[in-house]
């Protein structure tokens, strides 16, 4: 499974950008992808995941509300679109994928996953 993560950019304080990742390689069955994020000097972390076969998201606080996670199973692409954005949301993000269906309490812990793409940068200035 290969991943390739763009749309990141620089944004002002309460501008929105949609994040994209396509998925390559094996894409059928059970399949989880995430977003998770890391800023300079910080851990990284959970930021939203979907089931391919949908029906099941999760979000991390941080994100409930302002940001929303979908799929386009035939682009085999995941969406991250992002609203409200603030300074403190600046890192690079990076989307991550797991060859079965996660149940949600797991889906925030990266290392369920063991296929991930390379980062996109998001700056958001104020």
């Amino acid at each position: 499974v290969q991943l390739q993560a763009s749309g990141g950019g620089l944004v002002q304080a309460g501008g929105s950008l949609r994040l994209s990742c396509a998925a390559s390689g094996r894409t059928s069955g059970p399949y989880t992808v995430a977003w998770f994020r890391q800023a300079p000097g910080k851990e990284r972390e959970f930021v939203a995941a979907t089931r391919w076969s949908g029906g099941i998201t999760r979000y991390a606080d941080s994100a409930k509300g302002r940001f929303t996670i979908t799929r386009d199973n035939a682009k085999n692409t995941v969406y991250l679109q992002m609203n409200s954005l603030k300074p403190e949301d600046t890192a690079d993000y990076y989307c991550a994928a797991a060859e079965l269906n996660l149940i949600t309490g797991s889906m925030g812990s990266s290392n369920r996953y063991p296929y991930w793409g390379q980062g996109t940068q998001v700056t958001v200035s104020s």
